[in-house]
């Protein structure tokens, strides 16, 4: 391991001696920084003088006591979840809410936004990822993946006397009917470790990552036990368990809006998968997930991965301090991606990414947060901002942009008298989490 990613996890273990659970022999790895891509083109400037007065963090959130480990938004609320299990919910959307009187954050620190936080669920667990979806009559989904193996699906409605949002417990993955339904059959069991054996539908290692369908009928989730497993939507019932589907821990997963599946892993590898069908029983069909690519560009541990433009524009951030651009290789549905570049600038390993529309955040364990902009008819990148103001990596993103943006419509812009929509001027929001137990809110102005 290199000395620079030495000094980082050494950081980690003195920002929160609870990190230890990120230390695992896999995450370690993803943690550690390595020399950039020489070999891809940079499709963005190294470093821009990019003015303060485009962007400003309007609010910063202390009420962890932990590591931040995951962001969530849906249309009401931020959660935020950290290393000790806790959940917390912070009403977004009234721009006179609360003030921190302490906050000296530079580039223009200190506004409001965001109301006091409730802890809405304490979990046994350290929070892995969190994963909001839209609901009905003011009920969504939240998912919560953790440290122990297990999946926690979550009602979310504003179900308090008050008002305040809460959380309530609809199913613990895999649930009791899955367990039930494969544990007195002989073929469910698999070999996990040597001399041990558990049933197909169960993660064995933290689940490091969720996403969901673009129908919303299945939920994916991968695994540091290298596997991926389809979860039906709303019965919650597992379908297909893909293991081993990396050679080593699998630490990011994004599915398309044409359903391609994409897997980053700490064997420095990406794959995409596609569900196919594939016939049993005389009429009968099911759909089966089949590898379709294997992209090998990065040098090291591939930690986070996020899809823009519609799907067609996949982003990868590894310890190897760059971003790789990949896009489709085919104007069909092929699902092929080729590397078009990088996008550098940051001095530590890249830990998560967010896109939305044309714009794509980067967070590293450089402490900072690089915000950049697909060029039209992919004419490069340009870089938007460099958010400084954490103590600590940043571990965790949330982007809202474009549509997003109306359902926070009382944050203020970074500069004054501008507005959200006027002179072909857009305000993306970026929420940030840290190891230092903080969340960051950031308006960014998009030009």
């Amino acid at each position: 391991m290199s000395s620079a990613g030495g000094q980082e996890l050494s950081q980690i273990r003195r920002h929160e001696p609870a990190a230890e659970a990120m230390l695992s022999l896999s995450h370690a790895v993803s943690l550690s920084s390595q020399p950039s891509l020489p070999s891809l083109p940079s499709l963005g400037p190294r470093d821009l003088n990019v003015s303060p007065c485009h962007h400003r963090c309007v609010a910063t959130l202390r009420d962890h006591s932990s590591y931040v480990s995951a962001l969530a938004v849906d249309g009401h609320s931020l959660y935020s979840a950290s290393s000790d299990g806790r959940i917390r919910v912070w009403p977004m959307g009234d721009a006179s809410g609360r003030q921190d009187d302490d906050d000296d954050d530079s580039g223009g620190g200190g506004g409001g936004g965001c109301g006091s936080a409730t802890v809405v669920a304490a979990c046994d667990s350290s929070v892995k990822c969190l994963l909001a979806t839209a609901g009905s009559n003011g009920h969504g989904l939240l998912l919560s993946s953790h440290q122990d193996g297990k999946i926690m699906a979550w009602r979310t409605g504003s179900g308090r006397k008050d008002g305040t949002p809460s959380l309530v417990l609809r199913a613990v993955l895999p649930t009791c009917v899955d367990r039930l339904r494969t544990f007195l059959l002989p073929w469910s069991y698999v070999q996990v470790r040597r001399h041990r054996w558990r049933t197909w539908v169960h993660h064995v290692d933290a689940v490091a990552a969720l996403a969901v369908s673009p129908d919303g009928a299945l939920l994916y989730s991968a695994s540091w036990d290298r596997s991926l497993r389809v979860w039906r939507l709303p019965g919650f019932r597992c379908v297909e368990s893909v293991a081993p589907a990396h050679d080593d821990a699998i630490n990011a997963l994004a599915v398309s809006p044409d359903g391609h599946v994409y897997t980053g892993s700490a064997d420095n590898k990406i794959k995409a998968w596609r569900r196919h069908p594939e016939r049993r029983h005389r009429h009968r069909h099911r759909h089966v997930l089949v590898l379709v690519q294997t992209m090998e560009r990065h040098r090291s541990a591939v930690n986070a991965l996020a899809l823009g433009a519609d799907g067609r524009v996949l982003y990868s951030g590894a310890c190897d301090r760059s971003v790789v651009v990949w896009e489709r290789a085919d104007g069909a549905g092929g699902g092929r991606m080729e590397a078009t570049g990088t996008l550098r600038g940051h001095t530590r390993a890249i830990l998560c990414l967010a896109a939305a529309g044309d714009v794509v955040c980067s967070g590293s364990a450089d402490r900072t947060v690089r915000v950049w902009r697909r060029g039209a008819e992919n004419t490069g990148y340009t870089l938007l901002a460099v958010l400084e103001g954490h103590g600590a990596p940043v571990k965790s993103l949330a982007l809202l942009y474009g549509r997003d943006r109306g359902l926070f419509s009382g944050w203020g812009d970074p500069e004054e008298g501008s507005s959200g929509g006027g002179g072909g001027t857009h305000c993306a929001i970026v929420c940030s989490g840290a190891l230092d137990g903080e969340v960051k809110i950031w308006s960014t102005l998009v030009p």
